[in-house]
């Protein structure tokens, strides 16, 4: 009576004055085992069940709690062989074979977990637990639709099973069907209005759903269910970050990890969090606390190796990239696609990384039906997706294309999911196309939806594998063709993009092999506004820190793209060039103090390094007018970096390597026709770019080449650039209606319709 009660030490004191008189009360000594079991006391426990198999050889039951006790302290050999007693004494004994499964299952003995699970169900085919218990076996074996089998039946023998519906709706998750695992979760929610795990669950469909403000209501009803709920914080932290509502994020991530000090998830979003502030150096501390945690997460040693080239900490760096190298060979899920292009010039290996990072993150997606034909339209609708529609170096490269698009031929739409900034760019990318569509509050499913109900042609992803994309609505398919284009120099390394445009020479033939889209082969790549005019004068060499008699170079790309091996070359050559300076754009303190370490080190003043801070657009650009040569970076190549120099007229010094990326200044540089800027290795950019320090007639000449080539450069030439790219459209389109796969498509191609 005590223990049905709950009243559990009430209970021992009965059971123990019990035994007093009747030492060898079989019953009496199980009941006091499972007594001390759900007391956590398993060891307790243990001594209770063998001595109550002592006194009776055959008792079952005493055999079978032995075989739950050890599985709980994890001996499992010694669960096993209890297990077993108990089917050997009772051969129809499904409770036993149920949980024999479960054992096998930890053993990742899954065959023999099969059989188990279904020897149960054959003494008892109403057993529920255990087609329920088979069905999560299938889901991590992969078997997803005879794990779904499972779980159906388990529901038709008990229909208020709550985890067998939970577990339909993670398995729908997992399948993209979001409809159906919203369903199921509600179910589950319906037959026990406070499992936390459905609500929880829930919430992370609406997340992927994007819509935040509903997920968040479910998060905060599962803490209202259990306010110690970790898992819980975690997500509601992740809303929160997506919301940019950082004061909030932060104190989910924090609750989290209080509430579970070996939160791994909860260090690395408190990281993500964190970096997204500009806080990187509190970002790799909580990184590294997850590493020390769990070495193995996904993505957290390539994160951990990122935050440090953000703030050039070069410490152990090539053990670390062969160790990365070797695991993404291996298959493993070590590094984000965008923060691997800066490290390791292969083609093959980003292909590699980008193939398992958007399988892993987003899978094509089944929640929608297949596109149908959509009809000829009198114009190719375009639609352009965007974070970046606002003051932002996408948005400075792309503004004129928008507004320079031929209306005879095309509707131009944008997709905005970014701030409504109103700013002067934003403003401005709003008069320049067709329709403007705010999407930010509107779900993934709803962005795909709108795109379709507008029957947009052609859906161009301008973000790509960056921070600020939304893969999840082209996985959808947002529109019958989709293509790639400048926020992301790689292969997306998913089956839904169609198209990648590029330009001749910066994927060879040889390379396509490594991209899962079919190449577009622009004369030029990178689009300019050309309506954009110099800046008025605005500093002094005196004014930026810099010695009035010197010599500038410069490198205003992001800091993860300097590499130990970039700087060596910096530092040889200031050796070699007397009375030279470095400007680098470094605005983190930490990455500027360890970079004075890193020059010292290299027996460099570190007064020659100047460090430039973010200004606006304006002052950025006068800023070039003091430095007198750009030095690229390899193998992460400078984009608009490099077509500012170059309209400020600074030339540009790059090195060609083999991957997208890292010939993507090449490109750049060859638009203006300053061929002899490029270079093919480290030796011969070092031995360029002091030749041109110290012999100012021949950088002279170069100066007035590219001053003089400036007002007829393809570079800044936008209508021939958006005449070129209208041709790329129009093939894409007429493949498409055609019925034709999408192909390659080559400059002879574009060149025969421009």
């Amino acid at each position: 009576c005590f223990q049905e009660l709950g009243r559990l030490e009430d209970a021992l004191q009965f059971y123990d004055r019990v035994l007093e008189l009747r030492p060898n009360f079989t019953e009496i000594h199980n009941n006091l085992g499972n007594i001390y079991r759900d007391l956590g006391r398993l060891s307790e426990a243990v001594l209770c069940f063998e001595k109550a198999v002592s006194i009776d050889m055959g008792f079952v039951e005493g055999y079978f709690n032995l075989g739950i006790t050890f599985q709980e302290l994890n001996q499992l050999d010694s669960s096993l062989k209890n297990y077993k007693k108990a089917i050997e004494i009772k051969s129809d004994y499904p409770e036993a074979f149920n949980n024999l499964g479960t054992l096998y299952k930890e053993l990742k003995d899954f065959d023999l977990s099969i059989q188990s699970y279904q020897k149960a169900i054959e003494i008892n085919s109403n057993y529920a637990e255990a087609f329920n218990n088979l069905g999560i076996l299938y889901q991590e074996m992969g078997q997803l639709d005879d794990a779904i089998k499972s779980h159906e039946n388990a529901i038709n023998i008990n229909p208020q099973y709550d985890e067998a519906y939970n577990n339909l709706g993670i398995l729908f998750m997992e399948l993209g069907q979001l409809d159906r695992s919203i369903e199921n979760y509600e179910k589950a929610i319906k037959a026990n209005n406070n499992f936390i795990e459905a609500f929880n669950n829930l919430g992370l469909v609406f997340m992927n759903l994007g819509q935040l403000e509903k997920a968040i209501g479910y998060y905060q009803k599962a803490l209202i269910i259990d306010s110690n709920f970790a898992l819980t914080y975690n997500n509601l932290g992740l809303a929160y970050k997506n919301l940019h509502n950082h004061e909030a994020a932060a104190k989910c991530f924090e609750k989290g990890i209080v509430l579970d000090p070996n939160y791994t998830d909860a260090f690395c979003n408190y990281g993500h969090l964190l970096t997204e502030m500009d806080n990187l150096q509190d970002a790799l501390s909580n990184y590294e606390r997850a590493f020390a945690i769990k070495p193995d997460a996904d993505y957290l040693l390539g994160t951990i190796i990122h935050t440090k080239m953000h703030l050039c900490i070069w410490t152990d760096y090539l053990n670390q990239l062969n160790e990365l190298q070797t695991q993404i060979n291996d298959g493993q899920k070590r590094i984000d696609a965008f923060s691997f292009m800066a490290l390791i010039d292969d083609p093959e290996i980003q292909g590699k990384v980008s193939n398992i990072y958007f399988k892993d993150r987003n899978p094509r997606s089944n929640l929608l039906p297949q596109i149908e034909n959509h009809p000829k339209h009198k114009k190719i609708r375009i639609g352009y997706f965007s974070a970046d529609f606002r003051e932002h170096p996408v948005s400075y490269l792309t503004a004129e294309l928008y507004e320079t698009h031929d209306r005879s031929q095309f509707e131009v739409h944008a997709f905005s999911y970014g701030p409504n900034t109103e700013d002067k760019m934003n403003l401005r990318i709003k008069a320049g196309v067709d329709q403007f569509h705010d999407v930010r509050e509107m779900s993934h499913k709803e962005i795909a939806t709108l795109s379709r109900s507008l029957e947009i042609d052609i859906a161009i992803d301008l973000s790509g594998a960056t921070h600020s994309s939304k893969t999840e609505v082209f996985a959808m398919l947002a529109a019958p063709i989709q293509t790639s284009y400048i926020g992301w120099l790689g292969t997306m390394g998913a089956d839904y993009y169609d198209y990648l445009i590029a330009a001749e020479g910066m994927i060879p033939k040889k390379n396509q092999k490594y991209f899962s889209e079919k190449i577009v082969y622009l004369p030029s790549y990178q689009v300019n506004d050309s309506k954009e005019t110099p800046p008025r004068a605005i500093f002094s060499k005196r004014d930026l820190g810099l010695p009035e008699d010197s010599f500038v170079f410069c490198c205003f790309n992001n800091t993860f793209k300097i590499t130990p091996v970039v700087f060596d070359s910096w530092a040889r050559i200031l050796k070699e060039v007397n009375q030279s300076v470095m400007m680098i754009y470094v605005s983190n303190k930490l990455a500027q103090k360890n970079l004075i370490s890193e020059i010292k080190l290299r027996d460099i003043d570190p007064k020659r390094l100047i460090f430039g801070e973010r200004l606006s657009r304006s002052e950025y650009l006068d800023r070039y007018r003091s430095a007198d040569l750009f030095l690229d970076t390899f193998p992460y190549n400078a984009g608009t970096t490099a077509s500012d120099a170059l309209r400020m007229g600074v030339p540009l010094l790059t090195i060609q390597g083999n991957s997208f990326n890292s010939r993507e200044a090449a490109n750049i540089v060859n638009a203006v026709n300053l061929p002899e800027m490029v270079t093919s290795s480290q030796e011969e950019y070092e031995s360029l770019a002091i030749e041109l320090a110290n012999n100012p007639k021949k950088l002279r000449i170069i100066k007035e080449k590219l001053a003089d080539n400036l007002p007829g450069a393809p570079l800044f030439d936008t209508p021939l650039f958006t005449k070129n790219i209208e041709s790329a459209y129009r093939i894409m389109y007429e493949r498409y209606h055609d019925g034709l796969e999408p192909d390659h498509i080559y400059f002879a191609d574009i060149n025969r319709l421009t």
